[in-house]
């Protein structure tokens, strides 16, 4: 009776090629994380000798999507082997135009997919693999070739993995399609000017080193640290924390200011004390404001300039200027800082005291 039931048919296929089916997806659904991790494993053992400083966690966490991805189209595969096409559908076979053909050429094209996805993935692993032995190093090159490397497999995989379907899963005569892009290719080049300039840019920052990455520069209005420098683009992180990715075109075509290449920074202000300051008190706050900066451990000797400068309205103007001799950000602040209130503590001792209205401050940060 069981027997007879699961023969009963339905669009060609018996209860039993049904129960396969649905028995074969759920196994898959089921097990499709553990089988992903497994296969994960087996890869990263394989490759275990070359990534000395990069667990097999990293390597999961990449290659758990597209292995997933994988791994249910296996199954799916194996589970439609167990049914057939009704008869009166006239499907026809794989060889020839028909629903069949465009079924297998999908999944085709679908498993070509998911393990391209899969080399792009390991790509990434061996780029923080690379990028770890990078950070080792003192000089910062490797750390602008290794992203540059990882881009141009990714590309190329990419490229092979076009050809590879046009030819294997589509049966077409790659090296004639090739050979006959001719005008076609070259209109597809016209359109990709942008792009093109774009590569030639990243060439040039390679070649040339205006900046690597972790440099602090500024571009046009985009100043910031850069984080990554890739094919058509540089990507740089802003003081406000924003990410703005700039064409690599653009950093060759215009000026480019790089702050981390500065030997030291630059600080000028103007200063306005009350007029009742009498011209003894003036000499000595110049000679002690001086003789502070001048002293002071991160600040170039030789460059500081201390003068009485001229006369406003409501002040008399004493100009500062000194150079500090590191370009930290946070050491920047701090002399500056203790500068000030040394600067403060001189003028109270002698007796005088800032005008109500200042001239306007002419703080800059310059380069020397």
């Amino acid at each position: 009776m069981l027997n007879s039931f699961f023969k009963m048919t339905f669009l060609g296929n018996t209860l039993e090629d049904y129960c396969w089916f649905a028995g074969i997806l759920l196994v898959g659904l089921i097990f499709q994380r553990l089988l992903s991790k497994l296969l994960t494993l087996f890869v990263f053992k394989f490759l275990q000798k070359y990534t000395t400083g990069v667990g097999y966690e990293r390597l999961l966490a990449l290659l758990k999507r597209p292995m997933g991805v994988f791994v249910i189209l296996i199954f799916i595969y194996l589970a439609f082997n167990r049914l057939d096409f009704p008869e009166e559908w006239h499907c026809g076979p794989i060889e020839k135009f028909g629903l069949r053909m465009v079924f297998y050429r999908t999944f085709q094209v679908m498993i070509v997919g998911s393990l391209t996805w899969i080399l792009l993935r390991v790509v990434d692993f061996f780029g923080v693999v690379f990028l770890h032995r990078a950070s080792l190093t003192e000089t910062k090159t490797d750390d602008q070739l290794v992203p540059f490397i990882k881009e141009t497999v990714k590309v190329v995989i990419c490229i092979f993995s076009v050809f590879f379907i046009l030819g294997a899963v589509f049966e077409l005569n790659v090296a004639s399609l090739v050979a006959g892009l001719g005008i076609g290719g070259l209109a597809i080049a016209l359109a990709a000017k942008e792009s093109l300039e774009n590569l030639l840019g990243s060439f040039t920052i390679f070649l040339d080193k205006p900046f690597v990455i972790g440099d602090q520069i500024k571009v046009g209005s985009v100043e910031g640290k850069v984080e990554n420098i890739g094919f058509r683009s540089t990507r740089i992180r802003t003081a406000e924390k924003s990410f703005v990715t700039v064409p690599n075109k653009k950093l060759i075509d215009n000026e480019l200011d790089n702050f981390s290449l500065r030997t030291q920074k630059r600080v000028t202000f103007t200063l306005g004390l009350v007029y009742e300051t009498k011209s003894d008190q003036l000499k000595n706050i110049v000679a002690e404001i001086f003789n502070a900066i001048e002293n002071h451990e991160f600040v170039t000797k030789g460059e500081t300039r201390v003068r009485m400068y001229g006369f406003d309205i409501n002040s008399v103007n004493i100009m500062v200027l000194y150079f500090i001799d590191s370009i930290e950000y946070d050491i920047y602040l701090n002399v500056r800082e203790e500068i000030n209130y040394r600067i403060i503590e001189i003028v109270e001792k002698n007796g005088s005291r800032f005008a109500h209205q200042v001239t306007p401050v002419l703080a800059t940060d310059g380069q020397k």
